[in-house]
């Protein structure tokens, strides 16, 4: 067995729920052993491996680059124990993601380990010297007392009473918790080894070499320029340059009238994408895409908008989700920017076209965050240039994703590594983006229970664009940007250093 099947396996193994989600075959059985013990098991197993990449002469250079990425990538998320305090609504916490993802993928085949993975989530919690927020805790037990007192759900099957005495023994464990930390300690910098952690965090979610003080910095500049462009286009759709007053006509004016409007204009911004990707991508995914709406039971606890891949045999296609809840009072100039993002020239294009590489799985199927959402962002761009943004409205929701990723720099590097409060992070938010109340709450939990995963978006972004704009230069009349989109997305998930070196070849070759 090669280094790259080894390493495969491995990550797979890490996590079979996500080997399901990316429509891997071979783990719909499996569930994580999220013991102490088990968990040591694996980054062994990892450890050992990241060794012989060190030695390997057998494998290309771009698959190494993506062997070691991701085995350090893992053992780093080991070695914080961010299961121990990650325990609120979002994916990243084992128990509820694991209920989430339940809705959406047939589970029948583990559903019987349920019961056994989320009373080692419970123990985990229990017994750990690193305490949840008490907020988390309070929104952990909400939600599994909504679980609770809910119908039974068909995916549970023959196994629904081990479950539902599994959940209430988790609900159980957030309550005995009396020592949650307070809102003004939320960062990883006020746990043991936070600052070790947060900044090897940064590095895997970057595969960059900035600090969090360089983040931190970036951040606040390109929070800085943004409000150049606000002005600009505020000028135009509104006679202001004023841009407190264009935020705040930005969350109070222009919502949408009801759900079905909201979905039929992603499907309209998809569609016109779809008729103009062929000037700008020369090779088109087989995969279809669609859009759904999140199920009922889950609009609570789910993302506005998220993108799930394909089957790998196109017997399901690749689903654009949206989240109808409150859509009344939500701006409709996000539509068309998150459309683009998450489904096409976006994250469709991206997983549906590595899925049909011809290279080795650990390369196809790699989640290397910025390459994956750093192409999200860099396509909210992108569909500027090819003109899809129907309106300069439209065009002032691509500049208020723009402040949010750029506002994610500042305040995860402010919460992890500079101590902020909770507040902190809260009010400058408030003030640099036109966020509402509360998806700025939302937002700020997930930084918090989520640490570094916000830095992948713009770093990314701003990493494409340069590695572009170099290519550009060299190549002068040469460059062919279907070809460099065609090499971007036809790499799979690499480190943006190996995307550096791929993009520099191919812009040197004769």
């Amino acid at each position: 067995m090669s280094l790259a099947d080894e390493m495969f396996q491995a990550v797979m193994d890490y996590s079979p729920q996500s080997a399901t989600m990316l429509g891997v075959p071979g783990w719909e059985d499996k569930l994580e052993d999220l013991s102490t013990d088990g968990e040591q098991v694996i980054r062994d197993r990892i450890a050992g491996l990241l060794e012989k990449a060190e030695t390997d002469d057998t494998e290309d250079p771009v698959t190494l680059a993506v062997i070691k990425q991701q085995g350090r990538a893992i053992v780093d998320r080991i070695d914080a124990r961010l299961i121990e305090h990650t325990v609120a609504t979002g994916l990243d916490a084992p128990v509820n993601g694991l209920l989430m993802i339940s809705s959406r993928l047939d589970v029948s085949e583990r559903v019987d380990q349920f019961a056994r993975y989320i009373g080692q989530a419970g123990q985990r919690v229990r017994d750990s010297d690193r305490r949840p927020l008490r907020r988390h805790l309070e929104v952990g037990v909400k939600r599994m007392e909504s679980v609770l007192a809910a119908p039974v759900q068909e995916w549970e099957g023959d196994h629904s009473a081990e479950i539902r005495t599994a959940i209430a023994g988790f609900r159980d464990v957030l309550t005995s918790i009396e020592d949650g930390r307070g809102d003004d300690k939320p960062g990883l910098c006020w746990l043991p080894e936070g600052e070790r952690n947060y900044t090897n965090l940064a590095r895997d979610y970057t595969t960059t070499t900035r600090t969090p003080d360089e983040l931190h910095r970036l951040g606040k500049d390109l929070i800085a320029s943004l409000r150049e462009e606000y002005a600009e286009i505020g000028s135009r759709v509104w006679g202001t340059s004023d841009v407190p007053e264009i935020f705040h006509r930005l969350r109070t004016e222009l919502l949408w009238d009801n759900e079905e409007q909201m979905v039929e204009n992603a499907l309209g911004a998809i569609a016109r994408a779809e008729a103009e990707a062929p000037n700008w991508f020369g090779r088109m995914p087989r995969n279809a895409c669609q859009v759904r709406a999140v199920e009922e039971a889950e609009q609570r606890t789910s993302a506005i908008a998220f993108y799930q891949p394909g089957s790998l045999d196109g017997t399901r296609p690749g689903t654009y989700w949206l989240n109808p809840l409150g859509a009344t009072e939500r701006s409709r100039t996000l539509s068309e920017v998150t459309a683009f993002h998450e489904a096409v020239p976006g994250h469709h294009y991206q997983f549906s076209i590595a899925a049909e590489l011809d290279v080795h799985n650990v390369r196809k199927f790699a989640f290397i965050e910025a390459y994956l959402e750093g192409w999200g962002l860099y396509t909210e761009r992108l569909a500027d240039e090819m003109g899809l943004y129907s309106s300069e409205e439209q065009r002032l929701g691509m500049l208020g994703l723009d402040a949010m990723r750029a506002g994610r720099l500042v305040v995860d590097t402010g919460l992890h590594a500079f101590g902020w409060t909770r507040q902190q992070a809260v009010d400058y938010l408030r003030e640099n983006t036109v966020m509402p109340e509360p998806e700025i709450n939302a937002e700020i939990d997930r930084y918090i229970e989520s640490p570094g995963q916000a830095l992948a978006y713009m770093v990314g972004r701003l990493e494409i664009q340069r590695i572009r704009s170099e290519a550009e230069t060299k190549m002068g009349d040469r460059f062919d940007v279907r070809a460099f989109h065609d090499l971007v997305v036809g790499s799979g998930a690499v480190p943006l250093s190996t995307l550096d070196q791929i993009v520099t070849a191919w812009a040197d070759a004769p």
